[in-house]
């Protein structure tokens, strides 16, 4: 497969927010600690990675919490 040439610079997720949450995922970006300090460092493929595991933990998170319409409403009791 041929690779396409990258011409820019992979930017930071950072939305700003940096805070963890319980799991130790920053709440704005979705990065690990370890995600967030090595980015520098990282190549683009590495920072790629990052992007994608981002990706797949906002689409957990927005399955995990439906809103309030999505639950279907209980039948109410006719006695």
């Amino acid at each position: 497969m041929a690779q396409q040439l990258e011409f820019f610079d992979i930017p930071s997720p950072c939305r700003g927010i940096c805070q963890a949450d319980e799991r130790g995922f920053c709440r704005g970006c979705l990065r690990s600690r370890d995600e967030r300090f090595g980015w520098m460092q990282m190549n683009d493929v590495q920072k790629r990675e990052v992007l994608r595991l981002c990706r797949q933990r906002y689409l957990r998170m927005q399955r995990v919490s439906k809103p309030v319409d999505e639950i279907p409403p209980e039948q109410p009791s006719l006695f």
